[in-house]
């Protein structure tokens, strides 16, 4: 049956092609997004999203605005939010205010007009560092590493004795960690709307995204996707810069493949009053992504330059086991990491991107938040 779908930030990467898929499938889909110049230079309605799909522009912390966007409304996709670790170190009362109050002020018109379903988007970066394993074999939650080890250039998480740990797939019992404004809020926000679904019956599904890859991202946000920052480098015929050492450890997963984890969230009872992690279950190191990332847009002499810096919040490794989105969802990755670069390489190929990844980084360095 057809139903009424709003996505805050809907406008964005990830909301754009959510709503692509529900309208697919037949459903009237509304959008609340505030436009923020960072991600949408222009204030305008971006190109790509549906001709189909109702925007309405608005602030989430706007009271009157979000129980306008609500009217009528089945099931609720949250996923308006300030995005990057590095900024939020330094505009805390932004991040505060458009994740945590946002969240808060969404919830409250939800308590007055309740729906079917609410899906929240999270974030990987609540866990901080992933889960290791120890000497004896054993998974280890691992502290953080201080700044005079960041500063010799030792970058793998140890043990008191200075023993390497080695990294295990993270799965949603693991501790959170909260490293930066932009994780703590994501943690809070997943934890507002898993305790107030609870409280007044709304089946609620927090998902944990881990690093989002695919066409529409925003190219000239310097604090977006690890891959966006890369490709907007290459673009502009640089090399894509990489912190530490570049043997971190993460997961990308295609756009397409967590939309679909999205569209499941509402149709699987057993997700409800779930945090869950969506992710390719795959670890690739950052200096080898970039390379990949060169080589597929024809550019393989650009290859990622290894700072040896180190960002304040920043984290060693850190990917997903998915073992519990299979279980729950029925969830299982599509789209290779080959498939998804090509495809990003087609979509570049037209794209015009404005570099600020230095700019970026000299703001994160006149702060103390590189090492």
């Amino acid at each position: 049956m057809a139903k009424t779908i709003l996505i805050t930030g809907g406008a964005g990467f990830i909301g754009s092609h959510l709503a692509d898929d529900l309208l697919q499938a037949g459903h009237h889909v509304r959008v609340l997004d505030c436009l923020s110049p960072q991600v949408h230079p222009d204030g305008r309605r971006p190109d790509y999203l549906h001709k189909d799909v109702e925007l309405q522009k608005g602030d989430v912390r706007d009271a009157e605005a979000v129980a306008k966007a609500l009217r009528g409304v089945d099931m609720v996709y949250h996923f308006a939010a300030m995005v990057g670790v590095g900024q939020s170190m330094y505009q805390v009362a932004d991040y505060t205010g458009v994740n945590d109050l946002g969240t808060a002020v969404l919830l409250e018109a939800l308590i007055k007009r309740p729906v079917q379903r609410l899906v929240v988007a999270s974030s990987m970066s609540i866990y901080g560092e992933g889960l290791y394993r120890g000497p004896d074999g054993q998974a280890v939650l691992a502290g953080d590493r201080g700044r005079a080890q960041l500063e010799k250039g030792d970058w793998e998480l140890r043990t008191a004795e200075g023993q390497a740990l080695a990294p295990l797939p993270t799965p949603e019992s693991k501790q959170p960690a909260l490293a930066s404004i932009y994780a703590l809020g994501k943690y809070v926000q997943e934890r507002q709307c898993l305790l107030i679904g609870a409280a007044y019956g709304i089946p609620t599904t927090a998902l944990r995204f881990f690093n989002v890859y695919g066409t529409r991202q925003a190219l000239s946000n310097p604090y977006t996707g690890v891959l966006a920052i890369f490709a907007s480098r290459l673009l502009n015929g640089k090399r894509p810069l990489v912190f530490e050492d570049g043997q971190q450890m993460r997961d990308f997963v295609h756009v397409k493949d967590v939309t679909r984890a999205c569209t499941l969230a509402l149709e699987k009872p057993a997700a409800a009053g779930e945090a869950i992690n969506v992710g390719s279950g795959k670890a690739i190191s950052i200096k080898a992504l970039g390379d990949r990332v060169a080589a597929s847009v024809g550019r393989p002499d650009l290859t990622p330059e290894v700072t040896g810096r180190y960002r304040v919040g920043d984290i060693r490794h850190c990917f997903a086991d998915i073992g519990k989105a299979r279980a729950l969802l029925g969830y299982e990755p599509k789209v290779a990491l080959e498939t998804g670069l090509e495809e990003l390489a087609d979509w570049l190929s037209g794209q015009i991107a404005v570099d600020r990844v230095e700019e970026a980084s000299r703001e994160l360095a006149s702060r103390g938040l590189t090492v």
